[in-house]
């Protein structure tokens, strides 16, 4: 029997020593020289719970994308985050307010979903998104990261 209570919502992957790697991850981010080189590719995102108030840091990749900053993510944390509520960010080093528009619709996570992995196949490869002959990601694995979860966070963040 299936025990109801229990959630049978997907839960996205971590790493086996997510935590140790993330405190590493933020000290480089917030080192004045090194944050310029880490920070080609992450960024910092302070994030305060809607339901405990707690705030903390998340390291997480981004992708340059038409002006902005994408980041795709299944991790529970994102939904702290609402569409026209700035949030803080370090990025390259700085600590800046950045706004936020957050995608949740299948065919907006999708298309940037798609960007994310085209530029990172790193991000591709964490999230299961494979690539067809051609090099562009299989459709079926980026409807299947969506239907995981999946949102993307797109950030406007003033120079």
């Amino acid at each position: 029997m299936t025990d109801p209570s229990r959630s049978t919502a997907p839960r996205a992957r971590t790493m086996r020593f997510q935590g140790v790697v993330n405190r590493i991850v933020r000290g480089l981010l917030a080192a004045p020289l090194l944050s310029r080189v880490v920070g080609q590719r992450l960024i910092s995102v302070h994030v305060v719970g809607r339901k405990s108030g707690r705030r903390f840091t998340v390291p997480v990749a981004y992708t340059r994308h038409h002006g902005a900053l994408l980041i795709g993510t299944s991790f529970a944390w994102a939904r702290n985050l609402r569409t026209g509520e700035p949030v803080e960010v370090r990025y390259l080093g700085k600590l800046r307010t950045a706004d936020v528009r957050v995608h949740t619709d299948e065919a907006d996570v999708v298309r940037r979903y798609d960007a994310i992995a085209r530029d990172n196949r790193q991000f591709a490869a964490f999230n299961g998104i494979g690539f067809d002959a051609d090099g562009a990601p299989r459709a079926e694995d980026l409807h299947a990261a969506r239907a995981s979860g999946a949102r993307v966070l797109e950030l406007t963040v003033p120079s």
